[in-house]
């Protein structure tokens, strides 16, 4: 399996507080989940991968670059996209813009001498991407008029329609009803089977339902990476994360 991100020995500091601890890891095809309880460093290690935190110590490559030292903005550029926990979405512009503004700006960044009605690339990407994700029937619609998961939703249509090689999901399906879950997760199932995902994620159910492998994060390290079923076997992760109490 050929690894798209790979992290070697990251760490990161804040004052005697050690979030992340030396992790070394490869991300590869399909989806993989980061889990972990809480304060074990998901978030932190998450924002070192897309470059919104710089790291203390360690080295990341994006496609066997050294990226290391790159801003988001120029991450983003070479192919990698994230959501936010908190959806973040043009309220006032329709779903149609949402998608065309984030694929100009990966795609054909503004041009004031370029009339953006001919920009037809970008078009077919903001579609593309809608589509993807189920809302082109509401592309028309204005982004603060649509229900929560359709707003989840047109987060990660967002992030598709730069078009990227390794799309990153921090609690896709957080506050969602049953039936959006269920839509959400099928959708990003199917993105996976051309895009590489990598998703950080509360919802048992979705994680061993969904990934196809699991890396567990605890006190900033990695306790367990696996598949699913053999993650959810693993005394040390039941303790951990998944909450087993001690037999009688």
């Amino acid at each position: 399996m050929s690894a798209v991100l790979e992290l070697d020995g990251v760490s990161r500091v804040f004052g005697g507080l050690r979030a992340v601890d030396g992790v070394t890891l490869t991300v590869g095809s399909g989806i993989t989940a980061l889990i972990g309880p809480n304060g074990a460093g998901k978030t932190t290690l998450f924002n070192l991968m897309s470059g919104l935190l710089p790291v203390s110590a360690g080295r990341i490559r994006f496609r066997g670059q050294d990226i290391t030292g790159l801003s988001a903005h120029r991450r983003a550029r070479l192919g990698m996209a994230r959501t936010l926990q908190i959806k973040q979405v043009f309220a006032g512009l329709t779903v149609l813009d949402n998608a065309w503004i984030a694929a100009r700006q990966r795609h054909r960044p503004l041009d004031p001498f370029r009339r953006a009605s001919r920009d037809r690339v970008t078009r077919a990407a903001a579609e593309e991407a809608l589509d993807a994700m189920g809302l082109l029937p509401l592309a028309a619609r204005e982004a603060g008029s649509l229900a929560y998961g359709d707003v989840a939703l047109l987060e990660i249509a967002m992030a598709l329609a730069t078009r990227p090689a390794l799309l990153l999901l921090d609690e896709p399906v957080c506050g969602m009803s049953p039936a959006e879950t269920e839509r959400t997760v099928a959708r990003i199932r199917a993105v996976s089977a051309t895009t590489d995902v990598l998703i950080v994620e509360h919802d048992m159910d979705v994680v061993f339902g969904l990934a196809d492998r699991v890396i567990v994060l605890a006190e900033g390290r990695v306790l367990a990476d696996g598949p699913p079923a053999a993650i959810a076997r693993n005394p040390q992760v039941r303790e951990a994360y998944l909450g087993e109490e001690d037999a009688a």
